[in-house]
């Protein structure tokens, strides 16, 4: 798991990351055996995703650290600061990644514009 230290590589590398394959979701391995097997009699439960890219910040009080990790369980890319200022990129960071998410657009494009 790589700890970026400067934000510029960590912002190339996880909109590459997204980019690669942005609709790049489906069942994990193994899931629908283990629900097949419930006898629940219960409607069939919605697949869960393995495979696609995921943002998570985490905030600790404590150490004043605010962390974001962006990964697709196979890359996983981690960018760790504890200075204010971070903060606004990391939202306008996230921001964009959103509407990559939704955009019906070239996703290529939509980057570049901002």
């Amino acid at each position: 798991m790589p700890h970026y230290q400067a934000w510029e590589e960590f912002t190339r590398a996880a909109e590459k990351l997204y980019l690669a394959d942005p609709m790049k979701v489906g069942p994990g391995p193994g899931l629908e055996a283990s629900r097949a097997g419930s006898g629940t009699g219960g409607p069939p439960l919605p697949a869960v995703g393995r495979d696609e890219v995921r943002v998570v910040l985490k905030y600790r009080h404590c150490d004043g650290n605010l962390c974001i990790k962006v990964t697709d369980d196979v890359a996983c890319l981690l960018y760790r600061t504890d200075q204010a200022q971070d903060v606004k990129k990391i939202e306008k960071f996230q921001s964009q990644l959103m509407r990559l998410m939704v955009a019906k657009e070239s996703r290529s494009a939509a980057m570049e514009t901002d």
